[in-house]
């Protein structure tokens, strides 16, 4: 094999994005509202997850009641302020679909590196 190309294959990455869609194609939950979701439970914060993730606070809050209006539960618990000041946290159902999201995507990453690693394997071959 031309050394060539067996050094470009050194520099293949994999990358890919998973979202899901309605029937009408509008995006329902992806990975960037589920990386969200996520931080948004850790940091007890949407602002600090959005100034994470360097997203709007309003164009989230819009993504993330879009998915509360398709699925038909709040997703976020908020606290307002007062001395220790205010938190968010998921709901139990978003915490659920969050997980589910989670174990969906760790299959289909799986499912994706193997495929990934046979296409290596041919192109070598």
């Amino acid at each position: 094999m031309d050394t060539k190309f067996e050094s470009k294959l050194e520099t293949i990455r994999l990358h890919y994005k998973i979202w899901m869609e309605d029937v009408s194609g509008t995006g329902i939950l992806g990975d960037g509202k589920w990386k969200m979701l996520k931080l948004i439970e850790e940091k007890g914060s949407m602002k600090a997850a959005c100034d994470e993730l360097g997203y709007t606070y309003r164009r989230t809050w819009g993504n993330l009641k879009k998915i509360e209006d398709f699925f038909g539960f709040p997703l976020l618990e908020k606290h307002r302020g007062g001395s220790e000041g205010g938190n968010t946290q998921l709901t139990k159902e978003g915490k659920r679909l969050v997980a589910a999201f989670d174990k969906f995507h760790s299959s289909v990453d799986e499912t994706i590196q193997r495929g990934f690693n046979d296409f290596m394997i041919d192109l070598r071959s």
